[in-house]
Formats: structure tokens, C-alpha cells, sequence
């Protein structure tokens, strides 16, 4: 039997992959890790009435499997970054696999709603930790081809956000939702496998502290994207995290077609991610723009015209092609607002995109609990629509600014 230790023949005593080929493994293995994790946070959505029967809870009260890791996501941003010092990158990215492992695992097994919640934090401090580490080390993986590496990443997170729910809904059809953790378990470990021997050594010279943490507030153009993350993303979940309670019961749909349509938002997604990628690199406010009202109408349809189950359908493969460029939007307007800061500032848009997250499900779950499942994507629109007057009122001007460092904002470290 092999001995499981890291290959080191791919790459430089420095850390740096010793060919293209090497670099390129150790880049996919990041970014499937993105996709894994984050397919993993919105799994729930697609399992939503089949946890909350099998629990005997509400499916208000189910949303907080995915409220709850968000929550603590946002809190584990810049404390992973700040606890992770100088360790090594490497053992830091292993180290998520292995809480995305654990989690899965408590989930598929757990006997009760508090347990399942339990092992659903686990993934909240994973999915924090890696939204700011794993998004950095594109370019010190690939350093001459940064931008490729870092969009390969930001691929795996957005396809993440778009697969987890058909994904999730597919197999908790057939085998039962259960075994959609079980099978997430055992997609951690094949991951967890390939950083393991494709990952060369991570050490990082400077460490993050916590004052270094606010300096991104500073920044003009930062603090635009930033409040678009909020209403971005609460709009995003407050209706998305109820779809498939409004398929059933709204719309009429049988929980098999239902399956079916979130496979097509998950289709669509993808295209609206590789069109939202091309877009955001030649005009990143038009492409938020863009994507926001149509996200915006495309949930404005449903309690307008979901009771009809065509479409209801078209407006399913319309929401996941608008969905599809947001993430990667918002992130792209994030970087080149402060282009220096890569995981400081990537840890400041993590905790708001993830207290996002997690209020749109807790607020779209009251919403569904006390005014019915079309509020919430009342509520969802309405957001949307904001985010286009935020964006085409205050988003102009140049994106590219000096780096913090240059203006005086933070301290060079001592060599």
C-alpha cells in the first residue's frame, strides 16, 4: 500500500509548482474544494420539506440550516484569517476538507433538529475560513497567470452556489435527503485527497492582525460593494432559500418536476456564470446592473404569475441565468476596489455576504411562517431592485484606485 504522503516532486522547495501542469492540478483541487463547500452550504434548499417532515418542523425552522452556518461564516471570516497567522495555507485548506467531512457526516446522521444544527456550524466555520483563504492563493499558485487561477476559484464558488440546490433536490429524490450529506461526506474526502498530494507548501510571510481587518471600509468603492453584498445577497436568500416550498404549494408542481427545474436553474446558472464572467471584465457596474434587475423581475414573476406552472418553469431558468453572474460580479467589483488586499479585504466581504446569507434565510423564513411563501419573494425583489439605484447612483467612476498601502492607510511591515 502507498504511503499517504504529500508528492513534492511537482514543485519547488519554495512552495511554487515546478511545471504548468502541476500548478494547474493544484488550482482545480482548490476550486472543486470551492465547489464542495459551498454546494454543501445550500444543499438544504432542495431538502427543505423532506428535512422539515422527516423532523416534524416548520420549513421556516428549517432554514436554519442554512441561517445558522451563514451566521457563524461571517464571524469565522476574519477570525480564521486572523487565528491562521503564518501557518501554512496548505494544512489551513486541509483543514476545511476535513470540518466539510465531520459536518456532512453529523448532518446525515443526526437524531434530532439541534444536532443537525450542530453539524451544520461546523460548515459555517469552513465555508468562512475558505471564502478568504482559498480565493488567495490563486496567484501565488500561478503568479503568471494570476487572473486565470483566481477565476478558476471564483468558478468553483459560483457553480456552488447554483449546484448545491438541484444537486441536493436530484439525490434527495431518489435516495432520500440523507444521503445527499452522505454523498457530500464522501465528496470531502475525495478532495481532502487531492489537495492533499496536488497542494504544494502555502507559508505566508505576513500575517493578518485584526486592526489591519476595517481598512477596506476605507475605500470609496468598497463601501458601495459592500452594502450591494447585503442587499444582494438577503434579497438572494430571503426568496431562493423557500423556492421549492412555493413550486409545491404555489405553483402545484410535483416534487419530481421540481427536481427538475432547480437541475435547470443549476444549468442556466452555469451560462449566466460564464456570460456574468465575460461581462463583469469589461463593465463590472453595468454587469451588476444587469444582473440585479434581472434577478429582481425574474422573482417579482413569481407570486405575479407562479400559480401558472409554465411560468413558473421560465421563471426558474431566468433566475438561475441572473444568479449565475452574481457572485462572480460582486466579487470582481470587491477586487478591483482594493486590488492589494486580497484576503484582508476578501474577509470583510465574506462576513457581509455571509450575515447576508443568513438573514435573507432567517427574514424570508419569518416572512413565510407569518405572511405565506410569496412574501418572501416580495421581499427579495424589493431588494433588488435597491441594489440597481445604489449601483447606478453611486457606482461611477474609475474601479481602479491605489493601493491602501500607497495611500497612507496602512503600515508597510517591517522587512
Amino acid at each position: 500500500m502507498a504511503s499517504l504522503t504529500p508528492s513534492t516532486a511537482g514543485h519547488d522547495p519554495a512552495g511554487k509548482p515546478a511545471s504548468t501542469l502541476a500548478a494547474w492540478l493544484a488550482v482545480l483541487s482548490v476550486a472543486i474544494g470551492a465547489f464542495a463547500l459551498v454546494t454543501t452550504e445550500f444543499l438544504p434548499v432542495g431538502l427543505l420539506p423532506a428535512i422539515a417532515a422527516d423532523l416534524g418542523i416548520t420549513d421556516g425552522q428549517a432554514g436554519l440550516m442554512v441561517t445558522m452556518p451563514g451566521i457563524l461564516a461571517a464571524f469565522a471570516a476574519p477570525a480564521v484569517t486572523v487565528a491562521a497567522g503564518r501557518l501554512d495555507r496548505r494544512y489551513v485548506l486541509l483543514g476545511f476538507m476535513t470540518l466539510l467531512f465531520i459536518s456532512n457526516i453529523a448532518v446525515a446522521f443526526a437524531d434530532s433538529f439541534l444536532a443537525l444544527l450542530i453539524g451544520r456550524l461546523l460548515l459555517g466555520i469552513g465555508v468562512g475560513g475558505f471564502w478568504v483563504i482559498g480565493v488567495a492563493v490563486g496567484p501565488r499558485l500561478m503568479p503568471w497567470a494570476a487572473v486565470r487561477a483566481t477565476s478558476l476559484i471564483f468558478a468553483g464558488v459560483s457553480l456552488g452556489t447554483v449546484a448545491g440546490v438541484p444537486a441536493g433536490s436530484l439525490v434527495g429524490e431518489l435516495m432520500g435527503w440523507r444521503t445527499a450529506f452522505q454523498a457530500a461526506a464522501g465528496i470531502a474526502v475525495l478532495v481532502f485527497a487531492a489537495q492533499f498530494f496536488f497542494l504544494p507548501q502555502l507559508p505566508t510571510a505576513k500575517a493578518t492582525r485584526m486592526r489591519d481587518l476595517p481598512v477596506l471600509i476605507k475605500v470609496p468603492k468598497a463601501r458601495i460593494g459592500l452594502i450591494a453584498t447585503l442587499l444582494l445577497f438577503t434579497g438572494q436568500f430571503a426568496a431562493y432559500t423557500y423556492i421549492s416550498p412555493f413550486l409545491i404549494d404555489i405553483s402545484g408542481i410535483s416534487i419530481g418536476n421540481v427536481t427538475a427545474l432547480l437541475l435547470v436553474y443549476g444549468l442556466t446558472g452555469f451560462i449566466g456564470n460564464i456570460g456574468g464572467g465575460w461581462v463583469a471584465a469589461r463593465d463590472v457596474r453595468l454587469g451588476l446592473i444587469g444582473t440585479s434587475a434581472l434577478l429582481g423581475l425574474a422573482i417579482l414573476s413569481l407570486p405575479l404569475f407562479g400559480a401558472d406552472k409554465i411560468a413558473a418553469s421560465v421563471t426558474v431558468a431566468v433566475w438561475g441565468l441572473a444568479f449565475g453572474a452574481l457572485p462572480i460580479s460582486i466579487q470582481t467589483w470587491m477586487f478591483r476596489a482594493a486590488p492589494e488586499e486580497l484576503e484582508t479585504g476578501a474577509a470583510i466581504f465574506v462576513s457581509a455576504a455571509q450575515v447576508a446569507l443568513a438573514g435573507g434565510a432567517l427574514v424570508g423564513g419569518l416572512f413565510v411562517d407569518h405572511l405565506g411563501v410569496p412574501s418572501a419573494m416580495w421581499l427579495g425583489a424589493v431588494l433588488f431592485f435597491a441594489n440597481v439605484l445604489l449601483i447606478a447612483t453611486f457606482g461611477r467612476g474609475p474601479m481602479v484606485v491605489p493601493s491602501l498601502a500607497q495611500q497612507g492607510r496602512i503600515k508597510q511591515p517591517a522587512e
